[in-house]
């Protein structure tokens, strides 16, 4: 079930040559891509050794309304935009992430673009690393609280 996406992606080494971050940016919107991979980075090696993967390697898809709506019916069964999309694989796995939609969170959340854009991008990864919101109260609420954790240690 993993997506392709063109080889010319840009990557990011990390402290140790396992943990590779790519993003490719299939928008004409400008993002932090530093902020993004240090946010990454931070939520990966946060977690505890049983949920991490020895080869941490993730790809993060930027796309637009039409290519995620297309992605959620074919993989999902639903016809309608979503602000991220997870697909475990290679490594970590890949995310997928609409930005029209995030700034649309943003504005309705009263947020800025960055720390919206911040918070899908833990919510895809806890989904690759295993964490559940849509199976019971209880695991919804571990995933909340992770999700809490990531957004107030971006301030620190």
């Amino acid at each position: 079930m993993a997506l392709s996406f063109p080889k010319s992606l840009k990557s990011c080494w990390e402290n140790n040559d396992r943990m590779t971050i790519d993003i490719n940016n299939l928008t004409t919107s400008e993002v932090d891509e530093v902020s993004l991979k240090k946010v990454a980075k931070n939520v990966i090696e946060g977690e505890s050794a049983s949920r991490r993967k020895e080869d941490a390697s993730l790809s993060i898809a930027l796309v637009g309304q039409g290519r995620i709506r297309e992605l959620n019916k074919k993989y999902r069964g639903k016809n309608r935009v979503t602000d991220v999309l997870s697909f475990p694989g290679n490594g970590l796995g890949e995310l997928v992430i609409c930005l029209r939609e995030v700034k649309k969170n943003a504005k309705k959340y009263k947020s800025t673009f960055q720390r919206e854009l911040a918070k899908v991008l833990i919510h895809g990864i806890l989904h690759l690393l295993g964490y559940e919101h849509d199976k019971g109260e209880t695991k919804a609420d571990a995933m909340r609280e992770k999700e809490e954790y990531y957004i107030e240690n971006l301030e620190s």
